[in-house]
């Protein structure tokens, strides 16, 4: 969560401070929203929480295919696995093995 009293700020404050800045983000794992101008155009992560929030999207992204599925199964959606590869065979012109 960004903390906007101190998660955000410019980005000539950034060039000041970055040490500090930098160590703040891999003892927290939060990000730093950077502006300019006054406008946010930014956003600084350390490397580990930047991998979490990949691996979050990856999973979310596993159980979105999983639901996916499950409401083909719900639907009627599906057919058996041995027509559906007869299927990828012909349509690839794989002989069948004797």
């Amino acid at each position: 969560m960004i903390d906007f009293g101190k998660d955000v700020q410019s980005l000539s404050e950034f060039k000041k401070n970055s040490a500090e800045v930098m160590d703040r983000l891999r003892e927290t794992g939060d990000p730093v929203v950077l502006t300019i101008n006054g406008k946010a155009r930014l956003v600084i992560q350390d490397a580990a929480a930047y991998q979490r929030l990949l691996d979050e999207k990856d999973a979310a992204e596993a159980l979105r295919g999983i639901r996916r599925g499950l409401d083909d199964v719900k639907h009627g959606r599906t057919r058996p696995a041995r027509l559906a590869l007869e299927g990828m065979r012909r349509r690839r012109g794989i002989p069948r093995k004797p």
